[in-house]
């Protein structure tokens, strides 16, 4: 218990380090605080947001449109990976379209997506769901195909079906790698939809910070860069959490 407690507050020092430099910094006069605001300024204009309400509505926003772009990108994208890992002809089939797609820019494909869908939360949820797609896929995949042959060749001599084989070999063996998709898209996934909202919509934290940006409010703008920030945070523990209780026999270093 003290071990862990131990680790957890060790993961905080590092960001607490960087914003007691960044005050420390500014207060000797190394930098303008008129564009780069202090820590203790961002503090105060997030209380001030949070207060009024909008901070808490534009994150809402993002969230729902991150979360649900998430789920339609993370569940296909898991099931393909573990398919082509599984059965050839599924990944002969998969492989060109991922060679393809994959290297392709995301946020370049949000024009697309606006004729496809509008200028609603649906453009922007596609975007998050492709995005998704790929790094998920690729993860899982890689995770299945790389799980030891004995314990394919354990398994066959011992004739279990593929539905045996999957739930007892395929899916724990590719456990880790598969979260370590899912980590990876979930910041995928907040970058490319603050990208998005940049430009496409009149709601979200991409939104504030590039309307902050053009009203040269930097404290609001810094604000909601840190928001993004603590939501990459919380999501990191909980994924930490989640994949401590899934896969236990997973031994962290």
């Amino acid at each position: 218990m003290k071990t862990r407690l131990s680790e957890k507050l060790l993961y905080f020092i590092s960001p607490i380090g960087l914003l007691a430099l960044w005050q420390g910094l500014l207060h000797f006069g190394i930098g303008d605080r008129r564009f780069i605001p202090a820590p203790t300024d961002i503090f105060w204009q997030f209380v001030e947001v949070t207060a009024s309400g909008e901070l808490i509505q534009h994150t809402l926003v993002t969230l729902y449109r991150v979360m649900t772009g998430y789920v339609i990108g993370a569940i296909p994208a898991v099931a393909v990976g573990l398919l082509m890992a599984m059965l050839k002809p599924v990944r002969i089939f998969f492989d060109p379209l991922i060679a393809c797609l994959f290297p392709i820019p995301k946020v370049a494909l949000m024009p697309l997506l606006l004729l496809a869908f509008g200028f609603g939360d649906a453009s922007k949820i596609a975007l998050v769901a492709i995005a998704v797609f790929f790094p998920v896929c690729v993860n899982t995949y890689t995770g299945a195909a790389n799980i030891e042959k004995i314990y394919w060749d354990v398994g066959k001599n011992y004739g279990a079906s593929q539905w045996v084989m999957f739930r007892r070999v395929i899916l724990p063996g590719a456990l880790p790698t598969i979260f370590a998709g899912l980590r990876i898209a979930l910041a995928v996934a907040f970058i490319v939809l603050v990208a998005s909202e940049f430009v496409a919509t009149k709601t979200g934290i991409g939104y504030m910070i590039w309307n902050s940006w053009e009203l040269l409010q930097v404290d609001i703008m810094f604000a909601g860069i840190v928001t993004i920030g603590l939501l990459g945070l919380v999501s990191s523990l909980i994924f930490e959490e989640v994949q401590r209780r899934v896969i236990p026999w997973k031994q962290e270093r």
